[in-house]
């Protein structure tokens, strides 16, 4: 009986009733021929006919079953016309009350019937399918874990996956869900994460790497410490992330609300007019149908929901319609290198001894003594290289001065060590250079980020370090093109000599090199002064006031950031390139969508008032053209939900240690 509950609950229990008592009467009209009359009507109801209709009506069994199916559909239209009234806000449902109310007081019984059954049957379907729209928020929800395997005293448990405790070990076994966020400690396995990042292919997990609640296991066992349970983890972000976005309302939704709270009261006084004008009860009654503005209203909404969640499914999240509508009007996309172009993973290529005193193992290991307290992304490849040299420093690091754009200055010992590029020789009045300008640029000419080392005021050697461009990296510049943006600029720290080398490798229309923080935050400035609505990739630290001042701030590789998530404008969770024109992409296709939304929805208004006007149209057909225009907009925004071209251009950007290495310069920043 529960299925019976549920349906007689549900979204279309209210029309089937309805429809079935239409049928009835239809039936019973036929059969009976309409003489089943009633000793129940009164004469002002037959007045009322004759004056509507120049004759009068009874009830019959036909037309008191038209009447229960008109009550049955009707019912909650008018409580929420009353309720829409008590706030003081005139909704559609009144106009639908209205005019079914109307219909049943001038006898027209097929009319009131059709109109409320039409209206609860749209009603079903704008339901129906605004849940399918918000499919990828169900599919979400639905990934994530019910149950985990703890150890708890040498045994396992299992628990639901709210109870685990940060810090306790989870285990995961083949084939099941990740019920946490946390970092491997032992084991391997292959992960399937589509529902975090949107890549298709397992990724291969072993000890030390970050794994994700809702992620599934696909092979192997892992061992995990748990650093995020419950409402903490990427997951449970990202669901609320997605849910916030989808009831974002965009500026257009803005606009159409407001338009609506004055077009309701105008289609009412129109409708008053043409009745006193025309003495016609049932021209007023048919304009206030035909004058529902369901699909403008719900035009903009489903567009939003779809576009949103088509792009989350797809690893992408958009904070809400407004960044949706902005985005889709980007002409300018500003990138950082390292990390965005450049795979971030530098290596140690060339050490450069310029000190005759000393060895390159002597050079190394002052750069590592001086690196060992630098949060900076190029001082681990040197520590690196210094470890397995044997040179790594030892005990604590002294106290690092990092030096915008110029590198950093730290005490060892009681000497003072430089390590960064020739601003920073200068700013510390090192003037004896011994070649190293030379040097440098010879390495900087190979694609490789020198970094001059000097000890008090001795310059030693020059350190190099190389990354690698993104396999994609060029694929992604022209996809932004192809997706309609004029221009994407480089924004970085680098010399030019290096910066070229890498814009002309990828495409990059306009490089701005060796820039400070700052100077990345006037770049854009500059673009946008220009009339450019600029979208920044970067990862929020060193480009956090470039990101805050673009139109659209992107925060690429977002996954386990609890703070990209919730401040970025557009969060890329995976570590793919292409997320990036896809989602530009994705918003243009969304606002195209919208627009077509506006003009089928205004146009099925016009065209109603022209026959209604011109004659022909009647209150059932207008109301069955409203509600199929309400469907045509919500269908037309579902196109929404099926992938692009540049979604299913690639389902896996595998960073490839055997991808050709294009290096290039880097200072500290």
């Amino acid at each position: 009986m529960s299925w019976i509950r549920k349906w007689w609950y549900g979204k279309w229990a209210v029309p089937v009733i309805s429809g079935v008592l239409i049928l009835a009467s239809f039936a019973v009209e036929h059969l009976a021929g309409g003489t089943w009359n009633t000793t129940l009507t009164p004469q002002w109801w037959v007045d009322a006919g004759e004056h509507a209709h120049g004759s009068g009506h009874t009830f019959t069994l036909a037309n008191l079953l038209m009447l229960a199916a008109a009550v049955v559909a009707g019912y909650g239209i008018v409580v929420s016309a009353v309720r829409a009234l008590s706030t003081k806000m005139i909704s559609i449902d009144l106009l639908v009350s209205v005019a079914a109310i109307g219909a049943v007081i001038i006898g027209n019984f097929w009319e009131a019937a059709a109109v409320t059954f039409l209206f609860s049957v749209g009603h079903a379907l704008e339901a129906a399918t605004m849940n399918k729209t918000r499919s990828a928020l169900a599919e979400l929800v639905a990934v994530a874990p019910d149950s985990a395997v703890v150890m708890r005293d040498g045994e396992q448990h299992e628990i639901p996956a709210h109870q685990v405790r940060m810090g306790e070990i989870v285990l995961v076994k083949n084939g099941a869900k990740v019920p946490v966020d946390g970092q491997v400690v032992a084991g391997n396995a292959g992960l399937d994460e589509a529902s975090i990042t949107g890549e298709s292919m397992p990724v291969e997990k072993t000890k030390g790497d970050s794994v994700f609640a809702g992620t599934i296991s696909r092979s192997g066992f892992l061992q995990v410490l748990a650093t995020g349970v419950g409402a903490d983890t990427t997951l449970a972000r990202i669901i609320h992330r997605v849910e916030e976005a989808q009831d974002a309302k965009a500026r257009t939704q803005a606009f159409i609300d407001r338009f609506s709270t004055w077009y309701t009261p105008a289609v009412f006084i129109l409708a008053l007019l043409a009745g006193l004008i025309t003495q016609d009860v049932v021209l007023a009654l048919t304009l206030l149908v035909i004058g529902c503005p369901g699909a403008l209203v719900i035009s903009i909404p489903v567009a939003i929901v779809a576009g949103i969640g088509r792009a989350a499914r797809n690893g992408i999240l958009i904070k809400g319609g407004e960044y949706l509508e902005t985005s889709a009007k980007i002409s300018a996309v500003a990138v950082d290198k390292t990390g965005t172009l450049t795979q971030g993973r530098p290596e140690l290529t060339d050490v450069v001894v310029l000190d005759d005193t000393m060895t390159d193992s002597d050079v190394l290991r002052w750069a590592a003594a001086a690196e060992a307290g630098s949060e900076h992304p190029l001082a681990r490849p040197i520590l690196d290289s210094a470890r397995d040299r044997g040179v790594a420093p030892s005990g604590l690091p002294g106290k690092v001065t990092p030096v915008a754009g110029k590198g950093i200055a730290t005490a060892v010992g009681n000497q003072r060590v430089l390590i960064g590029n020739a601003s920073l020789l200068e700013q510390y009045g090192v003037t004896d250079t011994a070649g190293s300008d030379e040097a440098a640029n010879k390495l900087a000419a190979q694609g490789k980020t020198p970094m001059i080392v000097a000890v008090d005021d001795a310059v030693i050697g020059v350190l190099a370090v190389a990354d690698q461009i993104r396999v994609d990296a060029a694929n992604m510049v022209a996809s932004l093109h192809d997706a309609g943006v004029q221009k994407v600029v480089m924004l970085t720290g680098d010399t030019r000599l290096v910066a070229e080398a890498i814009g002309k490798a990828t495409g990059i229309d306009e490089i701005h090199a060796s820039l400070l923080p700052e100077d990345k935050l006037d770049a854009v400035a500059a673009m946008q002064r220009d009339g450019h609505t600029v979208a920044m990739v970067g990862d929020g630290v060193n480009d956090a006031p470039a990101l805050a001042t673009a139109d659209i701030g992107v925060a690429m590789g977002a996954a386990g950031s609890a703070v990209a998530v919730e401040t970025a404008d557009i969060a890329l969770m995976g570590d793919n390139l292409m997320k990036l024109p896809e989602s530009v992409s994705l918003a243009k296709r969304t606002v195209s969508v919208m627009r077509q939304n506006i003009f089928i929805a205004l146009a099925t208004v016009v065209a109603l008032l022209i026959g209604v006007f011109a004659g022909g149209v009647t209150m059932s057909v207008g109301m069955l053209v409203h509600e199929g225009s309400v469907l045509v907009v919500i269908l037309n925004a579902m196109r929404l939900m099926r992938n692009d071209k540049y979604s299913t251009a690639m389902s896996k950007t595998e960073r490839s240690p055997g991808a050709p290495a294009q290096q290039h310069q880097e200072v500290k920043a």
